[in-house]
């Protein structure tokens, strides 16, 4: 449906996840008869959770707390841990920091080298704790640093940016061939993110495993404000889940994971986002709540230390409970920020689903009553 912006300038309407939601159908279920574990490659998950390479939320520690509930911990291989021989100090300075000095003092931090030999170190750290190992890159880092990543050994490799393209046109620099990469490399690869049905499509035919959807959702991020790039995550997770449907049929059956990543601050947006075709959810601010996250109650991306263009900010997120307790309760709050699981099988339950293949089949309705 196309709307009149003015005369020159027509827009299609489109929706996020509080525009939407869930329908009951005629059958139930028991929660405890529903599966949400999900497969990717060669690696099967109990939860399809995947915690975001934020330097607030996935510490080589947490990672391997996540791989033992169930989910992927993804390290951000060009954060503090891969700077600082010991983060802590760093890490509790930024939550110390007067929200006048954040993003200078930020900047000055992230302006700190990264080191070839701490990526290996924090990986074997992560492989020590017996979890499915699982890094990331920005597309700018990777032709630097992927050749350290490949020798440490992961399972999984990321490559994350705001918006990640097949084809990054430069005059100056010499751009990553995707397709190449992902071809030589001997792991699967998680890319993204993309928020359109063309630019997802493209990213599948590079041989990627996964597609991260969306860019500027998140409670930290301003970059609506500050690039006026926003993608509401309903209709961006369903037109990648078309791409999806149709790289499915052009490749001959090479399935492509679909990963919502943004906009997800509660339970019931992750449950949107399976129902709108996402085979798994990557979380940022609702982890960062936890007692053990590395952000101690406070959240930032990437993006809140950019040396030339900051576009996000150092948020207080406060604390919900320990990450178990988020991903599993007991919830002792009723706002969606605790229990994931427990609301995510609840959800399929009611509906009737038994697993998140079927549940991406789910009615939904458009039903715009913010915060209900």
């Amino acid at each position: 449906m196309e709307i009149e912006i003015g005369r020159a300038k027509r827009a299609r309407r489109v929706y996020a996840f509080d525009d939407v939601a869930v329908v009951p159908s005629r059958r139930t279920r028991d929660p405890e008869d529903v599966s949400i574990s999900w497969t990717i490659d060669a690696y099967t998950f109990e939860v399809p959770i995947l915690a975001a390479p934020m330097d607030s939320v996935v510490s080589p520690a947490t990672a391997v707390m996540i791989g033992q509930l169930g989910g992927l911990g993804v390290l951000d291989l060009e954060g503090l841990w891969t700077r600082y021989e010991d983060p802590d100090p760093v890490l509790a300075e930024i939550r110390s920091l007067p929200s006048d000095q954040a993003t200078t003092r930020m900047q000055q931090i992230y302006a700190e080298p990264i080191k070839a030999e701490l990526i290996r170190d924090r990986l074997a750290e992560i492989r020590a704790g017996g979890v499915t190992v699982a890094g990331s890159l920005s597309p700018q880092r990777t032709q630097e640093f992927y050749q350290t990543v490949v020798d440490a050994g992961v399972d999984l490799f990321v490559i994350r940016g705001t918006t990640v393209s097949a084809e990054h046109v430069s005059k100056n620099v010499e751009p990553l061939n995707l397709k190449k990469f992902i071809y030589e490399l001997d792991v699967p690869v998680i890319v993204g993110g993309a928020a359109t049905y063309t630019a997802a499509l493209h990213l599948m035919r590079t041989g990627a495993a996964g597609v991260l959807v969306g860019f500027g959702g998140g409670a930290a991020s301003t970059t609506r404000a500050t690039l006026g790039i926003h993608a509401p995550m309903a209709t961006a997770v369903a037109d990648v889940a078309g791409a999806r449907r149709d790289y499915l049929d052009e490749s001959g059956g090479r399935y492509v994971h679909v990963i919502a990543d943004g906009g997800l601050g509660s339970s019931g947006d992750i449950v949107k986002a399976i129902a709108c075709g996402a085979d798994a959810v990557m979380l940022g601010t609702t982890l960062a709540r936890a007692t053990d996250a590395p952000g101690g109650g406070w959240h930032w991306g990437a993006e809140a230390h950019h040396p030339q263009l900051p576009r996000g900010h150092r948020v207080e997120v406060g604390q919900t409970g320990t990450l178990e307790e988020i991903l599993y309760g007991p919830a002792r709050v009723a706002d969606g920020t605790a229990n994931l699981v427990g609301a995510l099988r609840r959800s399929m339950a009611t509906t009737g689903y038994s697993d998140l293949k079927e549940f991406q089949r789910v009615e939904v309705v458009v039903a715009p009553y913010q915060g209900h």
